[in-house]
């Protein structure tokens, strides 16, 4: 009997199949530690101080970046599904002023509701979050079912969520916020919830259905729909749950600031990107990980405090980090050109 064999020469990638990859979230974790290093020479060069011992520095940084976190978890979720979401910072407007008006003080004159002052914290944190589910629903669904394009849906989001927020005070601040509601944004609290809704969706997205169904809606829409997944109804999910975490952080940035203003979260939606697309997240969808969009945050901390501690001077920050956002989205293309080439 004639044996056959193959004259297929092995391709790079099934001879590479036994060896052992690193994660890539390591080389996102290096890029931080050499900034961390940079701002520290640079430190002592220009401003004769370390960047790196003082702890009130790091403090401000890190709970600063937990709120931009927290967007850049559900904007993340969004983005590996092959979706964007441009509205994240005005729902956090939005949310901000209705969890604050729910959450004053008892017997404070001049409240939202007069009747519903010194409610359960409860109740504020539902509010909060049950609009942001709502506005999420509203977006995942006109993109769904109505095949209105991702970008389109949710700039109409962004803009209609700061109108409510300008609309619901006649953009007046809300404060007097009650102690018990407060203490959300208190101390180290706002990590705490950054690490471990971070913690939930990094279990989420590698270890169960939710995130396959996810990667695979991201890496090819139409495969996914032959093989039995709904695609409409799980996007519709993926938006409500970015949603969700805007309200989230609209709340903890209310009990952080103790008030509630309707310009709160203006452009966190390009730093919470931003962080996501640092951290390795594709724009092309299917390709991202949890553990990398944290490390993401954490360096766009770095940058603002960074150039802070060195008094640059805001306008080129801003100058600097569009630069940053711009290498990312390059090195994600050469990594796609690669892959594809592979």
């Amino acid at each position: 009997m004639a044996t056959h064999v193959s004259t297929v020469a092995p391709t790079g990638s099934a001879l590479n199949a036994g060896r052992h990859r690193l994660p890539p979230e390591l080389s996102i974790l290096g890029v931080m530690i050499a900034m961390l290093l940079l701002f520290e020479a640079l430190g002592w060069i220009f401003v004769g101080q370390s960047f790196l011992a003082n702890p009130m520095r790091l403090r401000i940084m890190i709970l600063q970046e937990s709120i931009i976190g927290i967007l850049a978890i559900g904007v993340t979720q969004v983005i590996i599904a092959g979706g964007i979401d441009l509205s994240l910072g005005s729902v956090v407007g939005a949310t901000a002023m209705v969890a604050a008006s729910f959450a004053q003080s008892a017997g404070v004159s001049h409240a939202i509701y007069p009747n519903l002052t010194g409610l359960n914290p409860i109740f504020p944190v539902a509010a909060g979050l049950l609009c942001g589910l709502v506005a999420g629903l509203i977006n995942g669904s006109l993109i769904a079912y109505s095949k209105i394009p991702p970008f389109i849906a949710t700039l109409g989001m962004m803009v209609s969520a700061r109108g409510v927020a300008d609309w619901y005070t006649d953009g007046q601040p809300v404060g007097n916020l009650s102690d018990g509601y407060t203490i959300i944004g208190s101390g180290w609290t706002p990590v705490v919830i950054f690490l471990v809704v971070a913690t939930i969706f990094h279990i989420a997205l590698r270890y169960t259905r939710y995130g396959k169904f996810t990667y695979a809606i991201g890496a090819n829409s139409l495969a996914a729909r032959v093989s039995g997944i709904n695609v409409e109804r799980h996007m519709v999910l993926v938006y409500g749950l970015a949603g969700l975490l805007s309200g989230l952080a609209g709340i903890v940035l209310t009990a952080r600031a103790i008030t509630g203003q309707a310009g709160m979260g203006a452009g966190f939606e390009l730093d919470a990107i931003a962080a996501a697309v640092i951290g390795g997240v594709s724009l092309s969808g299917g390709v991202g990980r949890m553990t990398g969009t944290v490390i993401g945050a954490v360096i766009l901390g770095i940058l603002t405090s960074g150039f802070t501690f060195l008094n640059v001077d805001a306008h080129y920050q801003e100058i600097i980090k569009g630069g940053v956002i711009v290498a990312a989205v390059a090195a994600d293309q050469y990594r796609q050109r690669r892959r594809k080439g592979a």
